[in-house]
């Protein structure tokens, strides 16, 4: 790590600079995967574009940023975090002005594909920043104040998005991005000190990235288009990955992190949640608009109790896995989410808010509030303090992967297809089909930590981030409201 006296206290400019652009810089990320979420109808009636082409405005954000994310906080923490944070955040802007030209939806995905880049070399850094630069005793405070101002970003992303949606374009959704990103790079560039880790040594592992790429890129092909020769190959690419991480010096994904019981079980479990949860945002909020005639304002805020819950909750859950273990919650939780889901089949063409929508959002959760944080403190309880930056940044990287081949494989299965999604019956029977696939990748999430997660097994809080180098992911899941996967 870098050395104690570049820390600067909380209450001095620096300090606040920091706290400020690495807010900053967390809520463009994380406002944008919402807002995007909410414009999708928006895109495909403008655009003209399929269920395939939706698809992919969402597959090829996250497909860049799953593949790089690691490779970019390794960037950071070589080249520079404060160098490495504002070249992300100059290149997702840049991005974003092309997501807002852009005339077609090809145009579209290849400008949302470069968006996920910069999102790869942004987000690792805000956090890492904040460690690097904030003295040890004003660290907890600071990650509280960055934690709390950015929930308040996940809360305000569903109601701004709608909002920007239905008084404008689903172009100005992009156009948002570029006055924040600016307001970023100056305090960045102005007051925010340069960090670096000087005991990182070694070549990058870029073997690694490039196959972890292709891999992810042929699968995500392969599920959305349903060709199978496509998805083989991304499977064959991924044992190759597996294969290099074993013999390189160093690896993206260290092979040993998994030789601990409990954050191999996490992450079979994250696998399994987070590629449940891809699936309901992705489709959720196109069902309340498609399927039962919601405005863009109305469906933001259909899901806004979620983030509400996770907010008020989830300390709460984590404070109780410290204490008495994660097996319960990360059990439970999922059968809650799950339950949510069931009561969720209601919605549809005609439906009412207080009655269809509202009860099963609630569930869903409550059942996320018991499970996040739990799991997250399993991913840092399970290996030694100096692995706890790079643990988090795997764990990260297998919810983004998860969330990434969900949304490409869901709606295939379920019968969605073409440009019929925009007849509210089809799209509904696809919906209800994709939420029973998502209730039993939820089931699984819940059988593994209780078969595999041990009873007891510690679960600690985020060690004040204090040991959360550049590649640690702040920004939380792509298509999820949900903070708490920041540590």
């Amino acid at each position: 790590m870098d050395s104690p006296g570049a820390t600067v206290h909380l209450r001095s400019s620096t300090g606040r600079a920091v706290v400020l652009a690495t807010v900053l810089g967390s809520a463009l990320a994380m406002l944008d995967a919402t807002v995007v979420n909410i414009a999708l109808p928006r895109i495909g009636e403008d655009l003209g574009a399929s269920v395939a082409g939706l698809q992919w405005v969402l597959s090829g954000y996250t497909l860049t940023l799953a593949s790089l994310i690691l490779l970019a906080g390794a960037l950071g923490d070589r080249l520079g975090r404060r160098k490495v944070f504002v070249w992300g955040t100059v290149w997702f802007a840049l991005a974003s002005a092309l997501c807002g030209l852009a005339p077609t939806i090809e145009l579209l995905v290849a400008a949302r594909v470069l968006q996920g880049v910069g999102a790869a070399l942004l987000t690792p850094g805000s956090l890492a920043l904040l460690s690097a630069t904030i003295d040890p005793d004003d660290r907890g405070a600071a990650i509280g104040l960055w934690s709390g101002l950015g929930g308040v970003a996940s809360a305000a992303g569903p109601l701004l998005g709608g909002w920007i949606v239905e008084v404008s374009s689903w172009r100005a959704v992009f156009w948002l991005n570029l006055p924040l990103a600016a307001a970023v790079v100056w305090v960045a560039v102005r007051h925010v000190p340069e960090s670096r880790d000087p005991h990182q040594q070694g070549r990058l592992d870029l073997p690694g990235a490039v196959l972890a790429a292709l891999a992810l890129a042929a699968l995500t092909y392969g599920l959305i288009a349903g060709h199978w020769v496509a998805v083989v190959a991304g499977a064959a690419l991924l044992l190759a990955f597996v294969l290099v991480e074993l013999r390189t010096d160093n690896p993206l994904v260290p092979p040993s992190l998994f030789r601990s019981r409990v954050f191999a079980a996490a992450n079979l479990v994250t696998l399994a949640v987070y590629a449940a949860l891809g699936g309901v945002f992705f489709l959720l909020v196109l069902q309340l608009q498609l399927g039962a005639g919601f405005t863009p304002l109305a469906s933001g805020l259909a899901t806004l109790p979620i983030t509400v819950l996770m907010l008020l909750l989830s300390a709460r859950a984590g404070r109780f896995a410290q204490h008495r273990g994660p097996r319960l919650p990360m059990s439970v939780g999922p059968l809650i989410a799950a339950a949510g889901l069931l009561l969720m089949l209601r919605i549809g063409p005609g439906a009412s808010y207080l009655r269809d929508v509202l009860p099963g959002v609630v569930v869903f959760g409550l059942g996320l509030s018991a499970l996040v944080a739990p799991l997250t403190g399993a991913v840092l309880g399970s290996v030694s303090t100096d692995r706890a930056g790079i643990a988090s940044g795997v764990n990260n990287a297998v919810a983004r992967s998860s969330q990434l081949l969900a949304v490409a494989a869901l709606p295939g299965l379920a019968g969605i297809a073409g440009t019929n999604y925009t007849d509210p019956q089809v799209f509904s029977h696809g919906f209800r089909v994709a939420m029973l696939i998502c209730v039993g990748l939820l089931v699984i999430g819940a059988a593994i930590a209780a078969a595999l997660i041990p009873a007891g097994a510690p679960a600690e809080e985020p060690r004040d981030s204090i040991e959360c180098k550049s590649r640690c992911d702040i920004s939380g899941p792509a298509v999820a409201p949900v903070r708490e996967r920041s540590s």
